[in-house]
């Protein structure tokens, strides 16, 4: 394993770890960079994939018209309660189709409109049928170097879909995870204790999405009315107790856990990138990780949770570097 300290700078006004977590998905900075991401939604081609055991997943994807051909394919993974339509999934593929890359982003189950697909509730657990989903896309589009690339609980995603994927008839040639979540229990914990803004964030999209999905299938009850007004932890558990297999919360989030040497056989060449101030993953999670050779761990002091906004039109130091690690990973093609 490669550990190395990157040196991104924000401007002075950017550098409070909130504002950069805020922005990274905010309207703003939709609305600024909209021309950065037109072609990608503008041609993108929706599918309805069979993940297998009956599921369905929506994704889109866009062919790139920068290069004679594509240099290769990159897969995109959206965070928790995110989408195919998240402002930094719209900037990474906008900025990879420029970059001669074929665009394909992924929703998972219960995110973006999808909620009526399936009976089942969307939980972090639930990788079988996100490796599912992308074999049948690639079954159709075969196109390679292939890449994924997620962003917070889709960088978990990507890590694991990396390490279980080729056994299940997945071939990747690389992964980028942007600020993963790798302990599940700590990263729990980090949102219960910071500021309020981040909890009550994540439990108004997840409360909004579950009524949706109440109202996908009115014939379920899915959750009482004072089960919704839990707080994370009590939601969860009862999500857990009701809707899965695993018993208790400790189980489950052992279940999507990638910390300490659980990622010790990963094969594919792999890249994260954190920074020792995000809110929500706590550094010391990576610094503790028990990581092959092929695996690249790059750590800045500032960049909040998914932001590294690096100057004051809103880009980010993000779509750089993805930019940068899939340079290198075709060098020598």
């Amino acid at each position: 394993m490669s550990v190395r300290e990157l040196d991104y700078q924000p401007p002075w006004l950017l550098r409070n770890p909130h504002v950069q977590s805020t922005l990274a998905s905010s309207g703003v900075r939709r609305v600024l960079l909209r021309s950065r991401a037109r072609q990608l939604e503008n041609e993108a081609e929706e599918l309805i994939l069979d993940a297998g055991g009956g599921v369905r997943l929506q994704g889109f994807y866009t062919r790139q018209t920068a290069l004679p051909k594509p240099r290769g394919m990159a897969v995109l993974f959206h965070g928790w309660e995110g989408s195919v339509r998240s402002t930094y999934l719209l900037q990474t593929g906008g900025r990879l189709l420029r970059e001669g890359w074929d665009v394909f982003r992924l929703n998972f189950r219960d995110h973006g409109d999808t909620h009526h697909f399936n009976e089942g509730i969307f939980h972090s657990c639930l990788l079988d049928e996100a490796i599912g989903a992308v074999r049948a896309f690639v079954r159709d589009h075969p196109l390679t170097p292939r890449v994924v690339v997620g962003f917070s609980l889709g960088g978990n995603f990507a890590l694991r879909v990396a390490l279980q994927g080729p056994q299940l008839g997945l071939r990747l040639d690389g992964a980028i995870a942007i600020c993963p979540v790798i302990d599940p229990h700590r990263g729990l914990f980090s949102i219960e204790h910071a500021p309020w803004i981040y909890h009550w964030y994540f439990m108004y999209k997840w409360r909004r999405s579950l009524r949706r999905k109440q109202r996908a299938f009115p014939q379920m009850e899915l959750f009482e009315p004072h089960e919704l007004r839990a707080d994370m932890r009590g939601l969860t558990t009862t999500l857990v107790q009701r809707h899965t297999d695993f018993g208790t919360l400790e189980n489950y989030l052992d279940g999507y856990s990638v910390a300490g040497d659980q990622l010790a056989k990963l094969e594919v060449r792999t890249w994260i990138l954190t920074s020792r101030d995000d809110p929500v993953i706590p550094v010391d999670d990576f610094e503790r990780l028990q990581l092959p050779n092929n695996v690249e761990v790059d750590i800045t002091e500032r960049g909040g949770h998914c932001g590294f906004i690096s100057d004051l039109k809103l880009s980010s130091f993000v779509e750089d570097y993805i930019a940068q690690k899939l340079t290198e990973l075709t060098a020598g093609d």
